[in-house]
């Protein structure tokens, strides 16, 4: 069993997945948030690799992004942060990022870079599941977990591939669109989630958009758990270097899931 698969052991545990991008707004700034993320009662950590087009996020992660860059961070400085923030967590790291700096790192090579650091799995928005052999061979092989995403618009061939191809969990958006914060969820989201349940019993985990504890308590109720991003790093560009909004709002959050 994977790290990330033990996470979902216990059923009456909903998951919290929070997304950071890795040097955002500064690389001692990620490694705080992270620490203070796995103490509040987050169960994996989501690292962002920064890249120039992120085409799957939204305005407020598309900025961090860019600020993340234009602090030198590469895929290498991602590594030695993943990698800093192991020695400090024991929770599941997961990288998102896209797929041209790891084609340009490598497949191979970016895999066992990552599990040398402390990866758990990868979330590749722009790589459709199967298309990239190699990349599934070689997260294969250093025990990474390749997690593919479903809309609410998905097809039913389309489920049924990614059900083949994902492991440790399903990541469902929650709308058809990019990340952001959002004050609802897609009508048909129900609808995808019963779909999906079908034919697969892996994890379902909630993302886009979700942006109180309130909605992260909704989306809990249909899945195994939630992932939250812009909200959270929109706390991050606190002046407060204590992150005390950020540590409220997970500390509210794990409640809302708890009860």
């Amino acid at each position: 069993m994977s790290r990330i698969s033990s996470v979902f052991k216990e059923d009456s545990r909903k998951a919290l997945i929070a997304y950071i991008t890795a040097g955002y707004p500064g690389i001692d700034a990620t490694l705080k948030a992270a620490e203070l993320l796995a103490h509040e009662g987050c169960d994996i950590i989501e690292l962002g690799i920064p890249f120039s087009d992120p085409m799957a996020d939204g305005v407020t992660i598309q900025n961090a992004s860019h600020q993340a860059l234009l602090n030198g961070v590469t895929v290498k400085k991602c590594l030695e942060i993943a990698g800093q923030i192991r020695n400090k967590v024991n929770i599941p790291l997961v990288f998102m990022g896209y797929l041209n700096p790891i084609l340009h790192y490598g497949p191979q090579e970016f895999c066992a870079a990552s599990a040398a650091a402390g990866i758990d799995g990868l979330i590749i928005p722009d790589l459709p599941p199967g298309e990239l052999p190699a990349l599934d061979e070689a997260a294969a092989k250093n025990n990474i977990d390749i997690i593919n995403f479903l809309a609410p618009n998905s097809s039913d061939e389309r489920i049924s591939e990614v059900a083949a191809k994902s492991k440790g969990f399903i990541y469902l958006v929650s709308v058809t669109g990019v990340t952001g914060v959002r004050n609802s969820f897609s009508s048909n989201l129900k609808e995808l989630i019963l779909r999906v349940r079908r034919v697969t019993r892996l994890p379902l985990c909630i993302g886009f958009g979700i942006s109180t504890a309130e909605q992260a308590r909704q989306a809990a109720l249909m899945a195994d758990g939630i992932i939250i991003g812009s909200r959270i790093i929109q706390l991050m560009e606190d002046r407060d270097k204590s992150y005390k909004k950020l540590r409220n709002f997970i500390r509210e959050t794990r409640k809302e899931l708890d009860t």
